[in-house]
Parts: C-alpha cells; structure tokens; sequence
C-alpha cells in the first residue's frame, strides 16, 4: 500500500485551500501511521459525518479498504464511479484488497452499465484482478458492446480484452475473436486468444489463403456437384 498511499497523500495535498484543511489532513495521516482499533473508528466515522470534503473521505476509505476493513465499501465503490479517473484508480486498488463479495457485483455492474461507459475502464480492470465469477461474463457483454465502428470507448474494449486474456476462459474466444477485427485491439485480441490457446480464429483452420466454403473457386469438384445447379 505504500506507494500508492503516497501517491494519494501528495495528490490531495494539491487540493488543501486552508490552514484547517491542512490540520484535518495531518490527522489523516497520523491515524494512517497509527493504525490503531480506535483510529480506524475515527476513520469510519469520517465516511458518514456531514460536510467532509471528499479528499477527506477518499483517504479514510483508502486506509480502511487496504485494511480490509468493509465500512469503506461505499465509499469505495462511489469513487470508483467518479469523474475523476485518478480517483478511480485510487479506490480500485483499495477496493482490490477489502475482500468484500459485494465489489465484484459493483464492478460488473458499473462495468456494463452502458450509460457509464466512459468511466468503466478501472471497474473493468478490477474485474480482471479480482478473478471473480462475475468476471468472465461482465467483460465479455462489455466488449461485445463496444465492438461497434469509431467507438470512442477503445481504451475500455482494449482493457476487456485484455482482462480477459489473462483469465483464461474459453468462454471469451468469440468476443476476442470478434475483436481481431478492430485495428486498435488487434494485437492484443490476438495475444489474448494465444493465452487461451487459439492460434487463428475459429473457423479459419484448413482454409488456406482465405478462401472457403462457399467460394466455388475454392472448392473441388465434388463439393461443386453438391450445389444446387452444380
């Protein structure tokens, strides 16, 4: 958590506008190095109290979620649908270690929500790492769902792609396959479908230097007779 609580910590430091933002974050961090029973109280109680900035509520739920801690699940899971994309990150990485059931659900969730797309790309990378049942299928209806032309959610498809490379599931070799076609996920659809062990697309073997069934050029004589009028 080191690195990334730094990160955090220097971040929100940037967003301090008076000398009791400054005292209330101090606070922050000393019950942070503390980390005691009655320091994680206070911290719970930051999450629900009136009028706390949110920079204040994210470090709370930041050191509660990495403690594994499940009060920090709806804060976490609300930043990790915010606007800001480092905030995002920050609460997937918390969210990553709170072993709560209940993230999986809320990351497929945010993750196919297709009016919430363009904040979908750390839900869908949260999926991947957490190797949950509701992993494979929440990817898999994403992707298909942005295999369209000139979709300007690339970066999401691309994440699903890869997320789903690394799960290995068979079950992906459609979608994957389906996106070979895009030149911005080619590459890493190809990838990913090597990890699962398909070297070409389904239904390609055999075929040659493109032609198939159904091109009577290709064909022999046989398969010719078998047509109608052949």
């Amino acid at each position: 958590m080191e690195d990334e609580f730094h990160e955090l910590t220097d971040r929100v430091r940037a967003e301090l506008r008076s000398p009791q933002d400054l005292v209330a974050y101090e606070r922050l961090l000393g019950l942070a190095r503390k980390n005691t029973p009655a320091g994680r109280e206070e911290l719970a109680r930051m999450l629900v109290a009136v009028e706390r900035p949110l920079w204040a509520r994210e470090i709370a739920a930041f050191i509660l979620g990495c403690a594994g801690d499940k009060r920090a699940f709806e804060t976490l899971v609300l930043l990790l649908n915010y606007r800001d994309p480092v905030r995002c990150a920050t609460a997937a990485h918390a969210l990553s270690r709170l072993g709560d059931p209940r993230t999986a659900r809320a990351a497929a969730a945010l993750a196919t929500n297709p009016l919430r797309t363009a904040y979908a790309l750390h839900p869908v990378r949260l999926l991947a790492e957490l190797r949950a049942p509701q992993s494979v299928p929440a990817l898999i209806a994403t992707l298909e769902r942005l295999l369209t032309p000139h979709n300007p959610y690339w970066r999401v498809a691309l994440a699903c792609v890869e997320g789903l490379g690394a799960l290995g599931d068979r079950r992906a070799v459609p979608a994957l396959t389906a996106a070979t076609a895009h030149p911005r996920l080619a590459a890493a659809a190809a990838a990913s479908l090597a990890r699962l062990g398909v070297h070409e697309p389904p239904g390609d073997e055999g075929r040659g230097d493109g032609g198939g069934a159904g091109d009577p050029a290709k064909e022999g004589p046989a398969a010719a007779k078998e047509r109608p009028g052949g």
